[in-house]
Formats: structure tokens, C-alpha cells, sequence
């Protein structure tokens, strides 16, 4: 039985996945940050879901958490950052808090976490790291730009940790979903007020579909968890794994298009070498 530590798991795809491991016969150990939310979760599978109270962005208490999982449930194999939210807004009408507060959540807290696990995970010389990032870390849209910031950074974070661990047996993986049926773009989303009427044109009619959009996206969570439990059942799982049709066709297409402009200023990008 493998022990399992996902962040956020009081709804949307954090609860999805904790589901599918619980009913794979595993143990798991959920953060939550409402004390009214753990007996819930504790409930779908009595002496093996365990709620944790704790908010990522709380950073002293990340490392007593994580010990106390580890002594009383057992050592943990995978760890799932999925913790985070969106941010809906331009980058003129939101604050430099706001965007701070997305890194805190998105990255910041699930670098914390990934650091208070290492070290128990290098001495077993085993482990999974599974970081929730999103098609939105690869790819861009017009009013998610601290969103976007946020993941573009745990991405490369991810990318670069699962290079620095591979010698320790050490997997790592930047999951890349697309749009999923949670509440992701509905009540969980932070809003900035609008306020500047240039961008009328563009971000009213953008809102206004997000909006609309909640709750019909393409993506079913019960389907993007039982195939993260194919990817941590993988003897060489890959560094980066798009979920969803969405998110493939969205990010190929930003390749084409990167490698279409690159190639249009090569001989720019090449006159910078000295000469030999």
C-alpha cells in the first residue's frame, strides 16, 4: 500500500485523484484548509484518507506536517502539488499583491512542500513528485498573466528538479491538464475588478465566456485521475504529461507557431556570435 500526500484535495482535481488512489487500495494524506472539510474527507475511506489541515502558503508549518505524516501513516511515495487557484485579470488592473498571492498559492507552496519531502525521499532513494501545472504553463491566453507566470514557473522548476533527482530514483513530473469540469474557472477563480475602459473590447467578452463556460469544460476529473495512476504506475514516466484534447491541440500549436518565428529571425538571432 503506497502513501500518497496531494495538496488541496477538498474539491476539483485534488479530491478526484485522492478518490481514484483511495479506491486503488492506497493510503493518502489530504491537505484541506477548512477544519469542516476534513471529516468529509476522511470519510470516503476510513484509516486510509487522513485530512491535514494545513494552507501551502503557510510555509513554517509545511515541514511539521509532512514529519507527522511520516510517523504516524508512514513514509510518503507520492507527492501530488496540487494545490493553486486562477487569476483572472489584466496586468494594469491587477496589484502587485495579487500577483504575489498567485505565486505564494501556484509555486511558492508547492516548492515548500516538494522541499520538506526531498530529503526523505533521497535517502529511500524513491519517489514520485507529480506537479499540477497546467496547459496554462506552456501556453497563454489574455487576462490569465499572473496565472500564466505562476505555472510558466513550476514548470520550469519541475523540469529542472527532475533533472537534479534522476540519479536518486527520483521521478518527476509536470502534469499539463487542459480544461476540466471543476470549479477551477467558476467560484474558485480570483477576479480583478475591471476598471480600465481601453480593454473593454478585449476582456469583457473573454470574462463573460469563462464565465459562461464553467461547469461544461471538455475534461471529465474522474478521467484525468485514473490516468495519473497509469503515470505513477510507469517504470519511466515522462517529465511532462498533457491532459486532455484541449491541452494537446493548444500546445502543439504553440510549438508550431514558436518554431514558424524562430525560423523567420534566424539570421537575427545568428549575427550575435562572435566570429570565428
Amino acid at each position: 500500500m503506497r502513501t500518497w500526500f496531494i495538496t488541496g484535495v477538498s474539491s476539483g482535481l485534488g479530491r478526484a485523484i485522492a478518490q481514484a488512489a483511495l479506491a486503488a487500495g492506497d493510503s493518502v494524506a489530504g491537505t484541506l484548509r477548512k477544519p469542516e472539510e476534513r471529516a468529509a474527507f476522511e470519510s470516503l475511506a476510513p484509516g486510509r484518507a487522513h485530512g491535514v489541515l494545513l494552507d501551502v502558503t503557510d510555509i513554517p508549518a509545511i515541514e511539521p506536517a509532512i514529519a507527522h505524516v511520516e510517523q504516524q501513516i508512514g513514509p510518503i511515495s507520492i507527492l501530488v502539488n496540487n494545490a493553486g487557484y486562477g487569476h483572472e485579470g489584466l496586468l494594469e488592473e491587477a496589484t502587485l499583491e495579487d500577483l504575489r498571492h498567485q505565486f505564494e498559492v501556484n509555486f511558492f507552496g508547492a516548492a515548500a512542500v516538494t522541499k520538506a519531502l526531498l530529503p526523505r525521499m533521497r535517502a529511500r532513494r524513491a519517489g514520485r513528485i507529480l506537479n499540477i501545472t497546467s496547459m496554462g504553463g506552456l501556453i497563454t491566453m489574455p487576462g490569465l498573466g499572473l496565472y500564466h507566470a505562476s505555472k510558466f514557473a513550476l514548470e520550469g522548476l519541475s523540469e529542472s528538479l527532475g533533472k537534479e533527482l534522476k540519479g536518486f530514483g527520483i521521478h518527476v513530473t509536470a502534469v499539463e491538464p487542459g480544461s476540466f469540469r471543476t470549479e477551477w474557472s467558476g467560484r474558485s477563480m480570483a477576479r480583478a475588478p475591471r476598471a480600465i475602459a481601453d480593454y473593454d473590447a478585449l476582456m469583457n467578452p473573454i470574462r463573460e465566456r469563462r464565465q459562461k463556460g464553467s461547469g461544461h469544460q471538455l475534461g471529465d476529473p474522474a478521467k484525468a485521475a485514473a490516468a495519473i495512476l497509469k503515470l505513477v504506475a510507469a517504470e519511466n514516466p515522462p517529465a511532462h504529461l498533457l491532459l486532455g484534447s484541449d491541452a494537446r491541440r493548444l500546445v502543439l500549436e504553440k510549438l508550431d507557431a514558436l518554431r514558424a518565428e524562430y525560423d523567420a529571425w534566424q539570421a537575427l538571432t545568428l549575427s550575435t556570435d562572435f566570429e570565428a
